[in-house]
């Protein structure tokens, strides 16, 4: 059963109330916000002194519409491109809609293996790469299941979903943003 996310400045709030190792799935269709809520959170949880770790995959938009996904580290700042649409004649893309920079997938997963004891750990996405390729941010999983984290949240796609809670069994929350 999912429940719509509080607001990041709400969470925050209530940090020291949160059990350490908590793990929550940040869902919601495309353009719910997924990212911009994560950013938000990233950004009430350094305000409030909590150590941040994670990447986040930032939409570039043209004319108002996504043309592009960056990724950021949150522990450096560093900021690159990692994908762009894909045309559907491209060998490899067929049923992602994105062509990926594998080396930006590989830096990625470096950054994810940077990562020690942190407040706040954001996987921004866990998506079909990950979870019907064996490729993309892969590194995230061994980093959930160390829990050396208060709490994780792992942006994951309404589709994938079930597979990501096959993957990942547990008490994990379900936070559902909405959208199309």
């Amino acid at each position: 059963m999912s429940a719509r996310p509080p607001a990041p400045e709400e969470l925050v709030a209530a940090w020291g109330s949160l059990p350490a190792g908590s793990l929550a799935l940040l869902t919601g269709g495309r353009g719910a916000g997924k990212s911009r809520w994560c950013s938000a959170l990233a950004s009430a949880a350094r305000e409030a002194g909590l150590g941040v770790a994670g990447l986040l995959s930032p939409a570039v938009l043209a004319g108002g519409e996504k043309h592009s996904i960056d990724l950021l580290d949150l522990a450096t700042g560093e900021r690159r491109f990692v994908a762009e649409r894909a045309r559907p004649d491209l060998p490899g893309t067929e049923g992602l809609g994105w062509r990926f920079d594998l080396e930006a997938l590989a830096a990625g997963n470096a950054a994810l293996g940077r990562v020690g004891a942190c407040d706040l750990l954001l996987v921004d996405e866990l998506g079909p790469l990950e979870l019907g390729r064996g490729s993309g941010f892969t590194a995230a999983f061994g980093l959930l299941d160390a829990r050396r984290y208060g709490l994780a949240i792992v942006v994951v796609r309404p589709a994938l979903v079930a597979a990501l809670q096959v993957r990942r069994p547990g008490s994990a929350s379900l936070w559902d943003l909405g959208g199309a």
